[in-house]
């Protein structure tokens, strides 16, 4: 049985990145690059005034003040034919190209204007406020390596260098599949040993806050032929997910299904708790995570090792969500020689972070996930981990941790 750095790094080897797809610009915010970009012209394209104001030469305006003659008007996206004589200014716009014969920009708050003239009245120095061609980016340079998420600056810079189509790492197709003949469908009344199947939906909202796009398969019920039919269907995706049956019970089938459909079983049971019951195998390169059934395992087993397969297969560099460093609050028990995870809030003071358990740690207690801003990780060898030890906190989500001023 593995603990959970050897599950994980079992797993991680045993994923392998997607192949590409080119989509729209706007379609590839979140995605992650495939391939190289690298820019196909200067960035800016040409010189530019980076002000309103006066195109002027700075040697005419070595003795200030001094009065020019207003020759032409340029505004954004202008453009003249003649250049700027001695003695002589052009009104400018920014974001429009200075005019040949010009190296200097006045801006309009430093001048006064008359009929048909101007009246420079600061010091100007050469190459002040203009945005030389080049300065940003040079033709040919690599915008974006692979392996570069897009998030809108990316977006803004690639519109900018005119890629309206993006090669991207493929979204993961995740097929997510319930077992058991206890479960039902969403919008159908619970009775008497009936619970709705909320597994499912919580694994295609996992799938989806990761990039991926989920697939619902429904319930396998307790028989092998359900079993196999939607493992067969989901086995045509890039993942298959399943929840619950994977233990060891006269109804536990999906391991037994996966073998007979040719699955190659890494492991079975990992040093964990909770999520101890999970099974990692392939097929045919296709991942199969067999995950707990119980919601809370469900839900901490897909964040400690589905997640970071996924993100590994869509192309992201950092797959992993790093663990920091926080303090137990209080005391707390745990079942001695297994790597607890166990579900806190987090409270800031003085710097530190500070854990507080989310309240009841039972698998089937969805209250506490609900509470929880971090999984804290307690060590294997104790049974009673104090208030104070210092402990492994791995966030589930942004928190609001400003804290009250005194």
């Amino acid at each position: 049985m593995p603990g959970f750095e050897e599950a994980r790094r079992i797993i991680l080897a045993n994923v392998q990145p997607l192949g590409e797809e080119r989509v729209p610009l706007l379609d590839a915010l979140g995605r992650v690059v495939s391939q190289d970009l690298a820019a196909p012209w200067d960035h800016p394209l040409c010189d530019f005034s980076a002000m309103d104001g006066f195109a002027v030469r700075a040697a005419d305006c070595a003795h200030i003040p001094v009065t020019l003659t207003v020759t032409d008007y340029l505004p954004a996206g202008g453009s003249i034919e003649g250049s700027v004589a001695a003695g002589c200014a052009n009104k400018i716009m920014t974001g429009a190209p200075t005019p040949p014969g010009s190296d200097a920009i006045v801006p309009i708050e430093e001048v006064t204007e008359g009929e048909g003239t101007v009246t420079v009245r600061e010091p100007v120095r050469p190459g002040q406020h203009i945005r030389r061609q080049g300065d940003d980016l040079k033709a040919g340079t690599v915008i974006f390596p692979a392996g570069t998420v897009i998030r809108p600056a990316e977006v803004s810079m690639l519109a900018s260098m005119g890629k309206a189509v993006v090669p991207v790492r493929r979204r993961a197709r995740v097929a997510i599949l319930s077992t058991g003949d206890e479960l039902i469908d969403l919008g159908q009344s619970p009775t008497r040993g009936k619970v709705i199947n909320s597994n499912a939906l919580s694994l295609a909202a996992a799938v989806r806050d990761a990039g991926g796009v989920p697939v619902l398969l429904g319930i396998a019920r307790d028989n092998r032929e359900s079993h196999r039919e939607k493992m067969l269907e989901g086995l045509k995706c890039d993942v298959l997910i399943t929840s619950a049956g994977v233990s060891a019970g006269d109804r536990d089938l999906v391991r037994a299904v996966l073998a007979e459909l040719g699955a190659r079983q890494l492991f079975w049971k990992i040093d964990i708790k909770p999520g101890g019951p999970t099974a990692f195998a392939v097929k045919d390169g296709i991942p199969v995570f067999s995950l707990p059934g119980n919601p809370v395992s469900t839900m901490v087993t897909f964040e400690l090792f589905v997640r970071p397969a996924l993100m590994k297969m869509m192309g992201h560099p950092k797959v992993i969500r790093p663990f920091v460093k926080g303090v137990l609050a209080e005391d707390v028990r745990k079942k001695q020689g297994k790597l607890n995870f166990i579900r806190v809030r987090i409270e800031k003071e003085d710097g530190r972070y500070l854990a507080y358990s989310a309240g009841d740690q039972h698998t089937g207690v969805l209250s506490t996930i609900v509470r929880s801003d971090a999984l804290a990780a307690l060590p294997l060898d104790a049974a009673q981990v104090p208030a104070g030890t210092e402990v492994d906190l791995l966030f589930l989500h942004e928190v609001d941790l400003q804290e009250e001023p005194r």
